[in-house]
């Protein structure tokens, strides 16, 4: 039997934690290790639980979502973390993206919706539509500027951003630098197969080597990658 996807949930507001519970431990492969009411004490389950993943919410009292998000990253890198949020363009779940979140979903999301993110960052995958990518990447461009690598304009590249570009790209192949900048457009593996015509499973293995050749941790932090090296420049 494969190993369940065990998961630690963190909200202030109890009955919100109960519904996902419920969601969640209704499904053979996940199990709901733990619970936390504040990023404080998410911190501490985390580290004594160990979990594969942290279902964690943005806005609580004391330590916030994005304080908790960046430690638990820092400290468990096998952990993934998948950020909820009340509105789809909060820059509090942006933050969290930053922080080293693997995604984020409203709080609204439907059931089949939650379970495919949750089973998604799990595998390594981002739990982000191409909507929502393409969004979290007009807001890295718009907010991030000359704190990132990300050039002034798209006509002229600054030098650090052209010499990040060139070392990212360096060590892929012609094929994976396509998917990679297929990637950083936010294009679906759907997407990137039906571009570059071949199968999902073909775009799949791409997509692993790609992010494997760049130390991501996943697909998220290699669209913040490219973004950063000044690779795509958001509409």
């Amino acid at each position: 039997m494969t190993e369940k996807i065990r998961v630690l949930l963190v909200d202030d507001q109890q009955l919100i934690r109960l519904g996902f519970r419920m969601v969640l431990e209704a499904e053979e492969d996940i199990e709901v290790v733990g619970e936390a009411g504040d990023g404080e004490v998410a911190i501490a389950q985390a580290a004594a639980l160990q979990p594969d993943l942290v279902l964690m919410d943005i806005r609580m009292p004391g330590l916030d979502g994005i304080a908790a998000t960046e430690q638990i990253v820092q400290r468990h890198p096998q952990t993934r973390v998948l950020v909820l949020t009340t509105f789809d363009l909060d820059e509090y779940a942006f933050g969290a993206i930053r922080a080293g979140a693997s995604g984020f979903l409203l709080k609204d999301v439907q059931r089949h919706e939650l379970l495919s993110a949750l089973r998604a960052v799990h595998r390594g995958d981002a739990a982000l539509s191409p909507r929502i990518t393409r969004m979290l990447l007009q807001h890295v461009t718009q907010t991030w500027g000359a704190s990132s690598a990300a050039p002034a304009s798209a006509a002229e590249p600054s030098v650090n951003a052209t010499d990040a570009a060139a070392s990212l790209l360096a060590s892929l192949t012609d094929r994976e630098r396509d998917v990679f900048l297929a990637l950083a457009r936010g294009l679906s593996n759907a997407e990137i197969g039906d571009s570059l015509f071949v199968t999902e499973s073909t775009v799949k293995t791409h997509v692993g080597r790609v992010l494997a050749k760049l130390g991501a941790r996943d697909r998220i932090h290699a669209v913040i990658l490219a973004h950063r090296a000044g690779l795509v420049v958001g509409d």
